[in-house]
């Protein structure tokens, strides 16, 4: 009887001691799939982290480019200029603004321009509006990422 107590609450340890990796719902931080507004298919994979309530998004992994499995961003202009795209942060200083996140910007790899954006949990915190625009954000392109389990 005392080895069984004593499996159960070493077993108890363990569980209460291991972290929860479940996604925060109502936070984009995490991993998404991006997935490209016109073919619909997806592109990459982004994490998006926090730094001192800033959020910024890095490209872990490209899943399809027309450049191949190891593209460059050869239309950035500066350090970002034929660099790996893999690796590379393509968006930065984003805030929380009530129920969606904005102040920040994004680059477009593909065509190496950088325009202002604003991120918005849809889904049930399942997928992300991320909506790129020069001047208002009325004008512009939206794509929706899918959280990445």
């Amino acid at each position: 009887m005392k080895s069984l107590f004593r499996a159960v609450f070493a077993a108890a340890l363990v569980v209460g001691a291991m972290p929860v990796f479940a996604a925060d719902l109502t936070s984009p931080l995490g991993k998404w799939k991006t997935i490209d507004d016109t073919t619909h298919k997806p592109k990459s994979i982004i994490e998006i982290t926090e730094k001192g309530g800033v959020l910024e998004g890095k490209v872990l992994e490209v899943i399809q480019s027309d450049e191949g499995p190891h593209p460059l961003c050869a239309n950035c202009d500066g350090e970002r200029k034929n660099k790996p795209i893999v690796g590379m942060t393509i968006m930065w200083g984003l805030k929380k603004d009530g129920d969606q996140w904005s102040g920040g910007q994004i680059l477009d790899p593909k065509k190496g321009k950088i325009y202002k954006v604003k991120l918005e949990l849809t889904d049930g915190g399942q997928k992300l509006d991320v909506h790129g625009y020069i001047g208002f954000s009325l004008l512009g392109r939206s794509q929706i990422w899918e959280r990445v389990e």
